[in-house]
């Protein structure tokens, strides 16, 4: 039986490839370091408020895009987890652009637009709607917090 350490794959290969005129290469990043967040994604610590009833009844559609936009989060619901600042000037920016889009779209629409003006006022409209109920939840959380 060998007294010798088993070898450990990671160090045979290194994280970056060493070029032959550098001779030393930066240590990888720890992964174990807790993440710090910034101003962007920084939320107060402990719940959210219980919702107001309007907000209960945007919550649903909040709950939806966010699902859809691939950003849902851990807890399921924005009922339960914070919005971030982020995630709040984001909603607040594609709700404004969409609704934009939209009237664009409908001026061509009502112009004899085809079915791309159409098509657009419908995506547009999905887009405004969700996006506000994310930018209502978040900004009923600040204010009841």
């Amino acid at each position: 039986m060998s007294t010798r350490p088993p070898r450990t794959p990671w160090k045979r290969f290194p994280a970056v490839p060493r070029l032959p005129w550098k001779r030393f290469v930066a240590a990888p990043r720890c992964a174990s370091l807790a993440a710090v967040p910034n101003r962007w994604t920084r939320v107060p610590a402990g719940p959210p408020p219980a919702p107001p009833r309007w907000e209960a009844a945007v919550l649903p559609l909040a709950d939806l895009f966010m699902w859809a936009m691939l950003s849902r989060p851990q807890s399921g619901s924005l009922g339960v987890t914070w919005v971030t600042p982020a995630t709040f000037f984001l909603s607040a920016l594609a709700a404004a652009s969409a609704a934009i889009v939209l009237a664009v779209c409908a001026v061509a629409l009502a112009g004899g637009g085809g079915w791309a003006a159409l098509a657009g006022i419908v995506v547009c409209a999905a887009l405004a709607a969700g996006s506000s109920a994310v930018g209502l939840v978040g900004l009923a959380q600040r204010r009841r917090s």
